[in-house]
């Protein structure tokens, strides 16, 4: 059964059966298959998985932000008791930046080279508080001193080009939070960053949101990230969630095969490694999905049944979820502890 989820915490954003797809000369590409989760007021929801598995297009499609030959079809976005899906364009830009803001991968395509820094972030208090561009820019400086940028007054002059790639993130940073969102959504904020300014920045932006007080999405591939920051963690894999539950349950006792791959594939420092565990395969193209469980083709515990038949998102213990046979009363194999049996189960068919 597909239901909404967690605990009881109000939320801020919940996304029911959201639905995006792309039309190709090859047909239909479904990228976002009938998603559900939310966001619980004040907290963070990590989404991760691996490149192509629809978390990117999830945080577009929150920001209304689908072009062409994209388009959502169906499901609902409720932020705070609103359906964005039946927002106007106009309601929107009034929306982006304002009460929900994004950090996107990649600043520098996301900066105009033309324009400073300062007047970038002075332009969100132009468009979306009515402020002067002089009182913009007064603000723009408070904001890079907030999000540590050393000599605001002067790099409020610069241009993108002129600042290194950690202060780069840190003005888009900045620009995301210049009015105050309530929900800011974060898709790979560090990728292009090295370890140790990575680091600098995620410590930055858990801080900002304890003294902001704003609820997170983090869109992320990397675990240890989610393991540092998150609340709950949304785990993707061919456009479909395919396990939810608070991040001390997903680290300590996860229940999706994929998942207990993905953190198998974790380089450890606590016990001696002599090569780092792979998930077998390849993840299926979106033009191509299996018929059944979209990880039955790499999952070292598939049964007939998992190649013909998709199963739901099912409740489980503290309100986690998990989309597995394994899981169901329905499962006709043997008893299997995903976590415990992962290693032999996939020694045994590779």
């Amino acid at each position: 059964m597909e239901n909404e989820n967690m605990e009881s915490n109000e939320s801020i954003i919940k996304v029911d059966n959201l639905q995006t797809s792309f039309f190709t000369h090859k047909g239909e590409i479904k990228a976002v298959d009938g998603v559900h989760f939310d966001v619980p007021a004040g907290k963070t929801l990590g989404i991760v998985g691996e490149s192509g598995s629809g978390k990117s297009i999830t945080s577009l499609s929150i920001m209304r932000l689908i072009d062409d030959p994209g388009r959502i079809k169906g499901g609902e976005i409720i932020f705070k008791g609103e359906n964005l899906l039946e927002k106007s364009e106009a309601e929107m830009r009034s929306i982006r930046g304002n009460k929900i803001s994004m950090i996107f991968q990649e600043p520098m395509t996301s900066l105009n080279p033309v324009y400073t820094i300062g007047d970038q972030i002075a332009e969100a208090y132009q468009i979306h508080e009515g402020t002067s561009k002089k009182e913009g820019l007064r603000k723009a400086v408070d904001m890079l001193k907030l999000v540590g940028i050393p000599s605001p007054e002067r790099r409020v002059k610069a241009y993108p080009h002129e600042l290194s790639g950690g202060m780069r993130q840190r003005a888009m940073i900045a620009i995301a939070l210049a009015c105050d969102p309530e929900l800011l959504v974060a898709d790979e904020p560090t990728t292009a960053l090295d370890v140790t300014i990575q680091a600098q920045i995620l410590r930055l932006i858990s801080r900002l949101q304890d003294e902001l007080g704003m609820s997170m999405m983090l869109i992320t591939h990397d675990l240890g990230v989610v393991a540092e920051t998150c609340d709950y963690v949304a785990v993707m894999y061919a456009g479909k969630i395919v396990e939810y539950a608070d991040v001390y349950t997903l680290f300590s006792n996860p229940k999706h095969p994929y998942t207990v791959g993905l953190l198998k594939s974790l380089p450890r420092h606590d016990i001696d490694q002599d090569e780092l565990e792979v998930i077998q395969g390849m993840v299926p193209r979106p033009d191509n999905l299996p018929e059944g469980c979209r990880f039955a083709p790499r999952c070292p515990f598939a049964r007939d049944m998992c190649h013909e038949r998709l199963p739901d998102l099912e409740d489980l213990e503290g309100g986690n979820q998990v989309r597995c046979w394994i899981h169901t009363d329905q499962w006709d194999g043997p008893e299997v502890n995903v976590k415990d049996d992962y290693g032999s189960a996939q020694s045994s068919t590779s």
